[in-house]
């Protein structure tokens, strides 16, 4: 009925989780997915940055 390696494998990554059990391609997939995070993440940084930087010019006499 269930897929055994399904049951087992978490769908995300968590920090300090245990990597020693999983295979070269699983880790492979954790990196890309945690890559496609940072670059969400920095996105994110960006266009609070755009923001705050133009309400402080907005702000300023």
């Amino acid at each position: 009925m269930f897929d055994d390696d399904q049951a087992k494998r978490p769908k995300a990554h968590e920090v300090g989780m245990p990597i020693d059990t999983m295979s070269v391609e699983e880790l492979n997939e954790r990196i890309a997915l945690l890559r496609s995070e940072i670059a969400r993440l920095e996105q994110a940084i960006g266009a609070r940055q755009k923001t705050r930087s133009e309400a402080d010019s907005l702000f300023k006499f």
